[in-house]
């Protein structure tokens, strides 16, 4: 399994599960595709902040 709080793991069109910042607390995890990366540093321990297809924006959980 990819690491999501690596930045080099993620590519736009992989599918990965998110969780947004109103399901931060409950850890509510949003299914879609990787439209662009919004974190610019190679690492982040919370994982890398995207923008789904369905312009979702959180930060990966899991690599599907």
């Amino acid at each position: 399994m990819l690491n999501p709080t690596v930045r080099k793991n993620i590519t736009s069109g992989k599918n990965v599960a998110i969780v947004l910042k109103q399901d931060q607390k409950s850890k509510i995890l949003t299914y879609g595709i990787v439209r662009d990366i919004l974190t610019s540093s190679a690492t982040h321990p919370h994982g890398i902040k995207v923008r789904l297809m369905s312009k979702e924006v959180g930060r990966v959980k899991e690599i599907l």
